[in-house]
């Protein structure tokens, strides 16, 4: 155990030394960095690391927030494979999916709405592509490992499983062959003692013989008597097995249970209705034991979860629910042997029905057990094979590799159906009249120009044009055309006028034109 601890730790610290160097290279001030966002980064990745093994998907957020509070975009050299690692880990060390993507639908929309105020949609798309493929796709791939592993851990279990069903069967097997060697001793030596006692018997009134003749034979009826009565006790004893269960309840109430329960340290709380009546002998024995069986696993299974008792009463049956607020695996009920399944056969003798299973971020065992005396037992429910057990956690693997593939490529079309849908509407919102290029003068005012150009401007000068003029400010650019690029008409701004307006087209084809 100390070993493994040490180990994750030299892991911890050595994946910590890795992304801390990554944010120092990147953020040199030499490099056009700051030492602040240093002094920032450094701490935090490493607070992320130290939460990556019990909240991974807070340490995937704090990366996120890092490096989307660099840029827009998400995507920055500094957090670029910090947030590839912290994805891979979710992925690896998350058991469920809903609060993961609920996180990544989070992303998207900060990221949305945030583009939106700075009239940026572009760097929106940029965040979406990098959030796909440096974080979403990882995720997948630590997904599928993680199932992967499940696949590996559920074959050894049911490997050991099926090895220990062996042994109950030979366990069972010999049992039926000493209750075999049970009956045969009953009606061969039995038989045997009982002529013995008879002929001693007769031999004791036999009047040809002495008295000390007939004494002995006394004495040997009697012995015959003896040991045919010790022959009947050990009989009792072998056959105990193949006895049915007691059906008389214990002297201990539910509420003494409960009541024990909490003496011993346990949160256990009791919820009762009132009883129409007495419950018949197997319904009360049951009761007490789903009882019983469900606050001794969760004591074993989730110790210190709080445990809530539920006794409802019905017209026809009595309903028991055991509810603890903490996960039981299904490691530790596989490997603590057939407690469930002795209570399972409990209430089905009973007439009722057992279920149990994960409630939420806890576990839930519910009985319905009859009210009326002499309820034929519920049939037998055919047990998981270890063959469906084992295909069921294939298909899960199977569809987790699906996943892997399919959800970057389905997300990456709909992410080229939204980038292709904007950039055609981008292109009709940067469209610029001629006639209201030819009435802005040089000279005028950026707010009266303002009112007569498109909603939208090029991101910045179209390939292929000349530079823009020395000291000619801050230059837009907008399309003469739908869906081309060039001739494209150039205006540029200085102190709040506009110092410049030019028609510029691809120097390969012709010069810029100055008007």
């Amino acid at each position: 155990m100390r070993r493994e601890r040490r180990r994750d730790r030299l892991t911890d610290l050595a994946l910590w030394a890795v992304l801390a160097g990554s944010v120092l290279l990147k953020s040199d001030p030499n490099d056009g960095g700051s030492w602040w966002w240093v002094g920032v980064g450094v701490p935090l990745t490493g607070v992320a690391v130290l939460l990556c093994r019990a909240r991974p998907l807070l340490s995937l957020v704090i990366v996120a927030v890092l490096s989307g509070w660099q840029s827009l975009e998400l995507f920055t050299p500094s957090y670029a494979a910090a947030l590839v690692a912290f994805g891979y880990i979710t992925g690896r060390r998350t058991a469920t999916a809903r609060p993961v993507l609920f996180t990544f639908a989070g992303i998207a929309a900060t990221g949305l709405v945030l583009s939106l105020l700075l009239e940026d949609l572009w760097s929106w798309f940029a965040q979406l592509v990098t959030l796909l493929f440096a974080v979403v796709v990882p995720w997948l791939v630590g997904r599928y490992v993680r199932q992967y592993a499940q696949l590996v851990s559920a074959g050894w279990q049911l490997a050991d499983r099926m090895e220990r069903e062996q042994e109950a069967v030979a366990d069972r097997e010999r049992l039926r062959e000493r209750s075999r060697i049970a009956g045969d001793m009953h009606d061969s030596l039995g038989h045997e003692l009982s002529l013995i006692a008879v002929r001693a018997a007769a031999l004791e009134v036999d009047p040809s013989l002495d008295e000390r003749r007939q004494a002995a034979a006394g004495e040997l009826c009697q012995a015959a008597a003896e040991a045919t009565a010790r022959l009947r006790d050990i009989i009792g004893v072998l056959r105990a097995d193949g006895e049915p269960a007691p059906t008389a309840p214990g002297a201990e109430s539910v509420t003494a249970l409960v009541e024990r329960a909490r003496n011993s340290g346990m949160a256990v709380e009791l919820t009762e209705d009132s009883a129409p009546s007495a419950l018949p002998p197997m319904t009360d024995r049951a009761v007490h034991r789903v009882v019983q069986e469900s606050l001794t696993n969760a004591a074993k299974h989730a110790p210190g979860a709080a445990v809530r008792v539920r006794l409802s009463y019905g017209e026809d049956d009595v309903t028991v629910r055991v509810t603890n607020e903490r996960q039981v695996s299904a490691t530790s009920l596989a490997s603590g042997g057939t407690g469930l399944v002795g209570l399972d056969e409990r209430v089905r003798l009973a007439g009722g029905t057992l279920t149990h299973g994960p409630d939420g971020e806890g576990f839930r065992v519910t009985a319905r057990l009859p009210l009326t005396s002499g309820a034929a037992p519920s049939p037998v429910p055919p047990a998981p094979t270890s063959a469906r057990e084992l295909d069921h956690a294939r298909r899960r693997v199977r569809r987790g590799l699906v996943q892997a593939i399919t959800v970057p490529v389905a997300v990456a079309a709909v992410l080229a159906v939204l980038v292709l849908g904007f950039r055609m509407y981008s292109d009709t919102r940067t469209v610029m009249d001629r006639g209201r290029y030819d009435r802005i003068q040089v000279g005028d005012t950026r707010a009266d120009v303002l009112t007569r150009l498109p909603r939208l401007s090029l991101d910045g000068p179209p390939p292929g044009v000349q530079p823009e003029p020395a000291d000619a400010g801050r230059c837009e650019y907008y399309r003469a055309r739908k869906y081309e690029t060039t001739p494209a008409y150039r205006l540029c701004f200085k102190d709040d006028r506009l110092t410049s307006k030019t028609i510029v087209t691809d120097v390969d084809n012709e010069e810029d034109r100055p008007r």
